[in-house]
């Protein structure tokens, strides 16, 4: 958690105060408490319960109580109203949707929090440690930093969410637009095909909306990452051309993305249970969904690398600033190798072989190579390469409705190697 100079409510007055009194060490103490995921009412629920620590571990225990509370009860009364194994033209036991988002994408986006956690809790810190960040820039660090934790820990955020789950996700997007049109388990034709049956009501108000709140929380943190990231962007930064990372030192960002893996397989996995359900209950063909599968990538593109793109304006200004200084200095050092060494006015004892002159020439070409191959976008090929497999995976048994599996692995091989 925040400090506890930031964590006590004071008024804004004395907020200012006490960022300009800011010293390198209280900076340093809040970067260090930096989480996109530990904290917020639900985190000290789970607290409370006993179901996570400080450290976001229990994960086991968490996995299992929220299968119990959202899958467990739709396997119980779905056997007490007789929609199991029969009676319906989507049993229970056969509705790949609900199996998968419960016992799949739900432990996925538990573990994601984990991953996420462990991964980016040291990116604040980062920024002091390359010294991207100016002595007179720090109180402009800390309130990033601290709004961001505020956001996190905020009550009203999350209640919100809980609204726009109940309001949106369940009355609007699930009941029009991504429920079965078919005799179902949930909505069972001797209840007229438009009531829920004892499961479907548990679906509806229980089940469902911890799904979709775990899924939307994820987008709100990610908007409270972006967000971070533009508030920081919006800071002068210190950043050099000429850094091996080919990024003026803000490399280390392109490696957060890899964090969200899980979260991209979760997605995967998601989209994976529904267009199953629609091709084995409604009749669907899988290139049907070419479109769909295209607008989830674009979108979880645009959701994970976005929020990298805010940096492009301070790196575009770093590289022109680079090119022409260092072209400056270049021009100056040749001219002057080549009156020494060209234009007679090398001094007679002197030899040029073993010279100095040389291996700074050398190095001054390098230093300009690496000015003139600096990234201007923080998102690199095998980001790109690794995240679109994460999504990829969980859609290859969708394959096997089109091809048999000899095929589909010959197929695949063929791409490969």
């Amino acid at each position: 958690m925040i400090s506890e100079r930031t964590r006590n409510g004071v008024r804004p007055a004395e907020t200012e105060i006490r960022q300009a009194q800011l010293t390198s060490d209280d900076v340093l103490n809040d970067a260090q408490n930096f989480s996109l995921v530990l904290g917020g009412p639900l985190y000290q629920l789970l607290r409370r319960a006993h179901l996570s620590d400080d450290a976001l571990m229990m994960m086991r225990q968490r996995v299992v109580v929220i299968a119990l509370i959202a899958w467990l009860p739709l396997l119980v009364l779905s056997a007490v109203q007789g929609s199991l194994l029969n009676k319906v033209a989507v049993p229970f036991i056969l509705d790949l949707e609900v199996h998968i988002r419960f016992l799949v994408v739900v432990p996925l986006l538990v573990i994601a929090e984990l991953v996420v956690h462990q991964r980016m809790r040291l990116i604040a810190k980062s920024f002091l440690e390359r010294h991207l960040i100016r002595e007179e820039d720090l109180p402009r660090f800390d309130k990033a930093i601290t709004s961001a934790l505020r956001l996190r820990n905020s009550v009203i955020a999350e209640v919100l969410l809980i609204v726009i789950v109940y309001g949106i996700g369940v009355s609007i997007v699930w009941r029009q637009f991504t429920s079965l049109s078919a005799d179902s388990w949930y909505v069972p034709g001797w209840l007229g095909g438009s009531q829920l049956s004892l499961a479907g009501l548990w679906y509806s108000y229980v089940s469902l909306p911890i799904f979709q709140f775990l899924l939307i929380r994820w987008y709100f943190r990610i908007f409270i990452w972006a967000r971070f990231l533009w508030q920081v962007s919006r800071i002068k930064l210190a950043l050099v051309p000429t850094h091996p990372d080919r990024a003026g030192g803000l490399g280390f960002l392109s490696g957060t993305v890899y964090a969200f893996s899980v979260l991209v397989v979760a997605h995967g996995a998601m989209v994976s249970s529904q267009i199953a359900n629609r091709i084995f209950f409604v009749g669907a063909k899988l290139p049907e969904f070419e479109g769909e599968i295209a607008a989830v990538a674009i979108f979880l593109l645009c959701l994970i690398f976005g929020p990298l793109l805010v940096f492009v304006p301070q790196l575009s200004q770093t590289k022109r600033t680079g090119m022409r200084e260092y072209g400056t200095l270049a021009e100056a050092y040749v001219r002057a190798f080549d009156t020494k060494w060209l234009r007679g006015a090398k001094p007679s004892a002197e030899v040029l072989v073993g010279s100095p002159d040389i291996q700074s020439l050398a190095d001054l070409a390098n230093s300009f190579d690496m000015v003139r191959s600096m990234r201007m976008i923080l998102v690199t090929r095998d980001a790109i390469v690794q995240l679109g497999v994460a999504l990829i995976v969980p859609l290859l048994p969708l394959g096997l409705t089109v091809m048999p599996l000899k095929e589909l692995l010959r197929y695949l091989a063929g791409i490969v190697f």
